[in-house]
């Protein structure tokens, strides 16, 4: 948690530490380096520009930029990237790392244009489609785009480690899942292949975050966008998916039940954004199509809920036994990764 001067001038009230500890303290904290991203009028111009700076070289990218012909894009795309890495340098030794991380993850965005522009240079493109259908439309030669966005991707967050540069690659990752479902069928894949493919994929990407997690647990937070599009591309193909099986729509809940642990357990919103979501949407199922003529069924749908409640009282009052005994099954590596978040 964020502590501010509220917090401590509660704890010195509670005479937990003296007022002249709480002024150290909050002298202490002030002069530390800022380091990550707050939700204040800053780090809020911060990303709006940067995402405006982003979003004109991706998804607003319009036709007029196709005049400029395959080299003319290809060097411009050099020259921003260039701008983006020399801004990047500027801020990293200003000690501006949210500004610095923004201008790394501008070049990264920039490399799909570049490869664009090379590949229309050449003469390789294969069809008529221009580079603003690249976030619109599922084609199998996106992968060269893809693959060299994850490429760039790695070697800039190997060399500049700032968390928002793992955002263009969960994106790209993304974007790959369903590209690989086009060329798999030779073409434009079908809805149910698309779902299938985008849900092994967000699969393989929640586990990547996983490691990212585990490996990471000591610095910043490098899996957070990684959890987010994995979540995404799982929970999407997922519900995605068509039954007419009860015993399936139960394990599609039983998954979407799972998925809130997790996310308590991780202590990761999105896991129990999606879960909750999931978890309505069978319950709204039961209610409208297994229960629609059913009296007992919203009576019983509130019981269930306000045993959930106590349920929730009984682990409030035995969470530090439960959670102590939860983690001496736990992986080494897996307790140290919740002790330091504080779960």
């Amino acid at each position: 948690m964020k502590i501010t001067r509220e917090n401590l001038r509660e704890a010195v009230d509670n005479k937990i530490i003296s007022s002249e500890q709480a002024d150290e303290l909050t002298a202490f904290l002030t002069a530390q380096p800022d380091t990550g991203p707050f939700f204040d009028f800053t780090h809020v111009l911060y990303y709006l520009g940067g995402l405006i700076a982003i979003g004109a070289m991706t998804l607003f990218m319009n036709l007029g930029w196709e005049s400029f012909g395959g080299w003319g894009i290809f060097f411009i795309a050099l020259l921003y990237a260039a701008v983006g890495l020399k801004l990047t340098q500027y801020f990293q030794a200003q000690a501006y790392p949210v500004p610095a991380g923004i201008c790394a993850t501008f070049v990264v965005a920039l490399t799909p244009l570049a490869i664009y522009g090379l590949q229309q240079a050449l003469g390789f493109w294969p069809d008529d489609t221009v580079y603003r259908a690249y976030h619109r439309y599922i084609k199998w030669h996106w992968l060269y785009l893809e693959l060299g966005t994850l490429a760039a991707g790695a070697i800039i967050a190997w060399r500049y480690r700032y968390p928002f540069l793992l955002m263009p690659v969960a994106v790209t990752l993304w974007y790959l899942s369903m590209d690989l479902s086009a060329m798999i069928v030779g073409g434009r894949a079908d809805f149910e292949l698309r779902a299938l493919v985008s849900m092994y994929f967000g699969l393989l990407m929640i586990l990547l975050a996983f490691w990212v997690d585990l490996r990471s647990r000591t610095t910043a937070d490098y899996a957070f966008w990684l959890y987010i599009f994995g979540v995404m591309a799982f929970w999407g193909g997922l519900s995605s998916q068509h039954s007419d099986s009860e015993l399936s729509k139960f394990i599609y809940f039983s998954i979407n039940i799972f998925m809130l642990g997790v996310g308590v357990l991780l202590i990761r919103r999105v896991f129990v954004i999606f879960g909750a979501l999931g978890s309505c949407f069978y319950l709204e199922h039961l209610a409208s199509s297994v229960f629609k003529d059913s009296w007992l069924f919203p009576i019983t749908l509130t019981a269930i809920g306000l045993l959930i409640i106590y349920l929730g009282i009984l682990w409030q009052k035995n969470e530090a036994l439960i959670t102590h005994k939860a983690r001496s099954f736990l992986p080494s590596e897996l307790k140290a990764l919740l002790e330091l978040k504080g779960a």
